[in-house]
Parts: C-alpha cells; sequence; structure tokens
C-alpha cells in the first residue's frame, strides 16, 4: 500500500505550501507531481485516487494546493500556479526526489504544460481533461461580475486573474515542450469538451499520445476510471523515469 506524508515547501512568493507526498510502497521507479483542477484542491477525488493510484505502481507523488484555496476560493492566477509547480519540483529535486513525471488535471493541466519548460529533468506529461486555451476557465465556471462557480462552490474572480488568463500562448509552449505528452481526454466531458484536447495534440511534437477516457466524466469521479487513467499513465510512463 502507498504511504502517504506530509510534505511542506516554499513557493515562489514565499509562501509556505503544505503538500501531500504518496510513497510506494517499496523502491519508487520514479517521481511525480500532479497539479489538481481549478479550484479543487490536493484532497479532490481526482487528486488523491490517481496519485495513489500512481504510487501503487511504483512512482511517488507529491500534490499539493494552489494558491487561493480555502473556505471562500480566490485563486491568485494561473502564473502563480505555474510557479508553484516549478517551486514543488526544486523542493522534491531537493529532498533527492526529483520528478521526471508532471500531471496536471483541468486547468492544472495547463499548468504542468507552462511550467515543463522550466523544470529540469522533466520527460514526460500527462494532462487529464485540460483545455489548450488558458482563459477557457472563464467559460467553465461561467464567470461575471467578479465570480464564479465551480465544484458546488462560489469562486471570487479578481480583475488581475481575468486579464492575465487571456495573454497565454500555450501553442509556442507546445511547439517548444521538450518532453513526451499524453493527452488523456473524456469524449463527453461537459466541462471541457474534447476539441480543447485536439488542440493540444496538434500543437505538440512527438512523441505525443491521445487517450480516451471513455465513460467517464471531467473530475474522474468513479474510482474505476481514476484506477484506469493512473494504469494507463504508468504504464506510458515508464520508459521516461530515471
Amino acid at each position: 500500500m502507498p504511504l502517504t506524508e506530509a510534505f511542506a515547501f516554499t513557493a515562489a512568493n514565499g509562501r509556505p505550501v503544505e503538500g501531500r507526498l504518496e510513497r510506494p510502497d517499496g523502491p519508487a521507479r520514479g517521481w511525480a507531481l500532479f497539479a489538481h483542477c481549478f479550484a479543487c484542491g490536493r484532497d479532490s477525488l481526482a487528486a488523491v485516487r490517481i496519485s495513489r493510484g500512481l504510487a501503487a505502481r511504483g512512482i511517488g507523488v507529491l500534490r499539493f494546493d494552489f494558491a487561493g484555496l480555502g473556505e471562500a476560493p480566490a485563486p491568485e492566477g494561473f502564473c502563480t500556479d505555474v510557479a508553484d509547480v516549478t517551486a514543488a519540483a526544486r523542493a522534491l529535486a531537493s529532498a533527492g526526489m526529483a520528478p521526471a513525471l508532471l500531471v496536471g488535471h483541468s486547468l492544472g493541466g495547463a499548468a504542468v504544460i507552462a511550467a515543463a519548460g522550466d523544470t529540469p529533468g522533466v520527460r514526460a506529461v500527462a494532462t487529464l481533461g485540460a483545455p489548450f486555451d488558458v482563459a477557457h476557465v472563464l467559460e467553465t465556471v461561467n464567470a461575471r461580475e467578479g465570480m464564479g462557480r465551480a465544484g458546488g462552490r462560489d469562486i471570487r474572480l479578481s480583475e488581475t486573474f481575468v486579464r492575465e488568463v487571456e495573454r497565454h500562448d500555450q501553442a509556442e509552449r507546445l511547439a517548444r515542450l521538450d518532453a513526451a505528452l499524453m493527452v488523456l481526454h473524456a469524449p463527453r466531458d461537459e466541462v471541457v469538451g474534447v476539441d480543447q484536447a485536439g488542440l493540444i495534440f496538434q500543437a505538440a511534437r512527438h512523441p505525443k499520445s491521445f487517450v480516451a477516457l471513455d465513460g467517464a466524466d471531467h473530475l474522474l469521479t468513479d474510482p474505476a476510471d481514476a484506477d484506469w487513467t493512473a494504469g494507463l499513465i504508468a504504464a506510458w510512463a515508464e520508459r521516461y523515469l530515471a
């Protein structure tokens, strides 16, 4: 059984971050980071189940909260999320567990694409239900008048947050991505349409793979779907792990 333990690090802006490290029960085949979906948190169903699923298959995983989460979520911004990914990777590397794999769910998938180029040692990136257009998050949360809604709760959206998500060129980042890419997406995803996954796949260079998570929903709420996804990622990433 995987072993869960606390793992703390300092974000780029000096903010203390408490994460959860899922350790394999035995020698690790490699290490990974998991970036959760927009306003979901490190303890979301997908974050926990997939991280533990990877750990059960020998891949240690760090999952952590992006800035601005809590009782009344107010995300700081996409650039802050990207900086958090690179800070988490540095902290893992300093502890002798440098991540070779980045996994991101929904907007977290966009964040790991953006962070991969500034994260030494990353050889593989996997996205789950991720948008190609970062600003797509404003549609998914039905943003209006500084508020949005996701996961059944209200989210405060600052003007800075809204302006910032509209100025990211993911196509250019994907064209420069020096890592293998796996795009996983549910064909019937009603939050982030599968057309977004197609745009990610088209913009990236080889090696790249596309997997349809047939029957799954956006949040991977069915444990069987999450475990299947973890198995797919673990099998694909094996050749890229140190």
